[in-house]
């Protein structure tokens, strides 16, 4: 049987001391494993990792293109803790640099919910859900 964890998300970045920059805006705390070649932040149970897209297609064997202004095909998602927070934290994703692609709203399934991008165009979401059940360290045990 496979372990059933996400243990790290690895985001390629295209220009890491830029995308790192983004992240320390937002007030999140790297791990003592950074160095000058990637970036690891902390989160509430997955370790975001910057890690630079040429490093990273050369790992994987693969050939990874700049997107040019396009998403990619996967959205990352912080979730909080009130309908407030979660206009509060998009002022501070505003701040930081974020670009805003939706403005926090009331959404169809009970929620709150908003849409940025960093500046490489990862995709988050960042959303309230009322039925959500945090542990003691704020990772998400169900939705």
């Amino acid at each position: 049987m496979v372990p059933q964890r996400v243990s790290l998300v690895t985001v390629g970045a295209f220009n890491l001391p830029a995308l790192r920059s983004f992240y320390q805006k937002l007030g999140w705390e790297e791990t003592s494993i950074s160095s000058d070649q990637y970036a690891v932040f902390k989160t509430a149970g997955v370790l975001l990792s910057l890690f630079p897209v040429e490093e990273l297609a050369k790992d994987a064997g693969v050939e990874i293109k700049p997107s040019s202004g396009t998403y990619n095909n996967i959205t990352l998602a912080i979730n909080v803790n009130s309908p407030e927070e979660v206009d509060s934290t998009m002022e501070l994703i505003r701040e930081a640099g974020g670009k805003i692609l939706r403005e926090p709203s009331d959404a169809f399934w009970g929620g709150r919910t908003a849409y940025f991008t960093d500046p490489e165009n990862n995709l988050w979401e960042l959303a309230w859900n009322p039925d959500s059940i945090f542990d003691e360290r704020g990772a998400m045990l169900s939705f």
